[in-house]
């Protein structure tokens, strides 16, 4: 169930909209130059847009007054990972890259034609998949994402495809629990809720700390993908209403993994 924002004050429509002049004005010559990296090796184009993200995070904390904490760092893995994370905002595709080291995405390739973003995209290292190819795209992201985690990549995905508001969920699609099964790479699950803050597709954004949690790495050894699947939905689910409790009005004691 989700909640009504409430009503802006003129100070936060004013950040809200000079935070996306801000950064569109910044993306556009950024995309630019990190178009001409295309010719250097993977390790340089992924490089070449952590300045963007590291100054797009200072717009967000020190303009938009959203700031994050992080819960369960000890349970980050010393080597490559499949990151299984919620989903409500762009936040977390700019922030989680701070968080955890040389980290990928999955995205639907249809992205990439999107002006300057969709461009640079492109030329990094990302992960690149045909949604709409059934086992086809299953066999795309195993195959790129067994490139990039040996290359010492972590590989984020979205395992509900879109962003959906806080306090909701969608079906847990199997192709990061799939990756996962097939590379020996552990699951980590990841609980946040920048939807309170930075709803989807919403051009005012409150401030306030978004809540990232991250869940024990799950061991695909001897697993199914839909075990892993399972096992990653249950702790993300559950965790969600422990640090959301006002988001779940139903929320029935269905304690963490």
């Amino acid at each position: 169930m989700s909640m009504k924002s409430p009503r802006p004050t003129l100070p936060i429509m004013l950040r809200s909209a000079l935070f996306m002049l801000i950064l569109v004005a910044f993306t556009i010559p950024y995309a630019l130059g990190v178009m001409l990296c295309f010719p250097l090796p993977h390790r340089w184009r992924r490089r070449s847009v952590v300045p963007w993200v590291v100054t797009a995070t200072w717009l967000i904390k020190h303009l938009l007054g959203i700031d994050y904490r992080v819960l369960g760092r000890e349970n980050i893995p010393d080597r490559p990972a499949v990151i299984l994370a919620k989903h409500q905002s762009a936040w977390e595709t700019i922030v989680l890259q701070m968080i955890f080291p040389w980290t990928l995405f999955v995205w639907k390739k249809e992205l990439k034609m999107l002006p300057f973003f969709g461009w640079a995209l492109a030329a990094t290292p990302m992960i690149s998949v045909d949604r709409t190819g059934g086992k086809e795209s299953l066999r795309q992201l195993v195959e790129q994402g067994r490139l990039r985690l040996g290359q010492g990549y972590w590989v984020i995905i979205f395992p509900e495809g879109t962003r959906t508001p806080v306090g909701t969920h969608r079906r847990y699609k199997i192709g990061g629990a799939h990756l996962a099964v097939e590379t020996g790479a552990p699951v980590v699950p990841v609980a946040l809720n920048s939807g309170e803050f930075w709803s989807r597709q919403a051009f005012i954004k409150y401030p306030g700390t978004v809540t990232v949690s991250v869940g024990p790495a799950i061991d695909p050894a001897g697993l199914a993908a839909e075990d892993v699947n399972t096992r990653a939905e249950a702790w993300m689910e559950a965790e969600m209403r422990r640090i959301c409790p006002h988001r779940y009005p139903d929320n029935a004691a269905r304690p963490a993994a």
